[in-house]
């Protein structure tokens, strides 16, 4: 295993209907083949909400409006260590499209399951699983 940890910021998209944004890593990829929620590394010196918010405008066209930290998720593979910095974006604007060409999909949170995800996404899909759902009424002070 690699000494040096991979910091990938993530996030969990949530749209006005409780669905969850998803997206298909390459075959080229590590782990290439396997649904994740999307996002990307964090490079060195880069806080990990503008990690977020560029890794999100670059594979989805998607413009980050409000995330609120969810987790984080170390997992260690027999190639590579990975701290997965976990984000709960409820609100972004931008058409939605893969400009790496990767597929992706609006999924209800009960179907999540149906998709295979990299083994470090395991505790993601939980929590994802676990959040309440949203209602009409505001939280907000």
């Amino acid at each position: 295993m690699s000494e040096h940890q991979i910091h990938v910021a993530v996030g969990v998209i949530e749209n006005a209907d409780g669905h969850i944004l998803i997206s298909q890593r390459a075959q080229s990829q590590h782990q290439g083949g396997f649904w994740e929620f999307p996002g990307g590394k964090v490079e060195a010196d880069e806080n990990v909400v503008v990690a977020l918010v560029r890794e999100l405008q670059e594979e989805l066209n998607l413009h980050v409006g409000h995330a609120t930290p969810m987790l984080k998720v170390t997992h260690n593979y027999p190639d590579k260590s990975v701290l997965l910095d976990v984000w709960h974006v409820t609100e972004f604007s931008g058409k939605i499209q893969g400009n790496e060409g990767q597929p992706w999909r609006w999924v209800a949170r009960p179907d999540l399951i149906n998709y295979s995800f990299p083994p470090a996404n395991g505790p993601i899909l939980e929590a994802v699983l676990n959040l309440p759902f949203k209602t009409t009424e505001s939280t907000s002070a």
